[in-house]
């Protein structure tokens, strides 16, 4: 499953809802929480029931963030999951438990309704949640994890800079990767999004660190996240053709070999193979 770019639209906005679907995104986030206005959230979540599948006609994954206040969060879960949405974003998630009960009142809502489970991205957005992100990266339905910059700096009465937040998304980054999930953001803030070069390099940046894609707060951001995302023609050729001398080099009985200057052997061997994944 390539999710490169995801891209959020509030789920009060029937005009961004509309065009969700041309913007190339490989998931559409409807946003239920911050960028929905409290007066506006149940209309929003009523909603639900349209915007989902608008949202995702192109074949795009459709999520549903949900609100964190527990007087909301089952109501968001239960419309979202009754909606036919893929998954939820679950905001301010703080620890596995939490992750569990949400599981919990999900589960006979899906049998009723005889779909697949829901699975789960949570939004780590502060310092505790951080030094708990392995618990909870590895609850069952979770697919990935996101480090929420702005929330994690406002959390230690820090500035969003890209040095206060490096350590921080790294350390989710690697809890999920150590269970085996995704994980998607880069090592700076979203919030600068218009410049361009910047959230270019940062998203590069991210896919040298192995993360497998990045949330977009405009639609601009989409193809910038694509691009870094997919490995480059060069890469492609490069895993072929280690993949293609691995198995020359199986049926003769060596297990390091070289292509071009460069030995190789298993771990370089797997790498080629999840660069050739990524294009499937």
């Amino acid at each position: 499953m390539r999710l490169r770019s995801l891209l959020y639209v509030p789920a009060s906005s029937e005009r961004f809802i509309a065009k969700a679907h041309e913007r190339g995104a490989d998931a559409i986030i409807l946003d239920l929480e911050d960028s929905v206005a409290d007066g506006e959230k149940q209309a929003a979540r009523a909603g639900l029931a349209q915007s989902v599948p608008m949202a995702g006609r192109s074949g795009a994954k459709t999520f549903v963030r949900i609100n964190a206040e527990p007087g909301l969060q089952k109501a968001d879960a239960e419309a979202a999951c009754r909606a036919g949405t893929f998954g939820l974003f679950i905001a301010k998630a703080r620890s596995p438990e939490q992750v569990g009960v949400l599981a919990e009142h999900l589960a006979p809502i899906e049998r009723e309704l005889g779909r697949e489970p829901l699975v789960f991205v949570a939004l780590l957005e502060d310092a505790g949640a951080v030094l708990d992100a392995r618990p909870i990266a590895a609850c069952q339905r979770v697919l990935g994890l996101v480090a929420g910059g702005e929330d994690i700096a406002t959390s230690m009465g820090a500035e969003p800079l890209p040095e206060v937040l490096r350590l921080p998304k790294l350390l989710v980054h690697f809890a999920a990767k150590a269970e085996g999930k995704l994980s998607f953001g880069t090592l700076t803030t979203v919030a600068d999004y218009q410049q361009r070069d910047a959230l270019e390099a940062a998203a590069r940046e991210a896919s040298h660190h192995g993360f497998d894609g990045a949330t977009c707060i405009h639609p601009s951001a989409v193809p910038i996240m694509n691009a870094a995302f997919s490995p480059s023609e060069e890469k492609v050729a490069w895993a072929r053709a280690v993949l293609d001398a691995a198995a020359g080099a199986t049926a003769d009985g060596r297990g390091a070999f070289l292509v071009g200057d460069r030995m190789v052997d298993a771990p370089i061997i797997e790498r080629a193979r999840r660069i050739l994944q990524k294009i499937d």
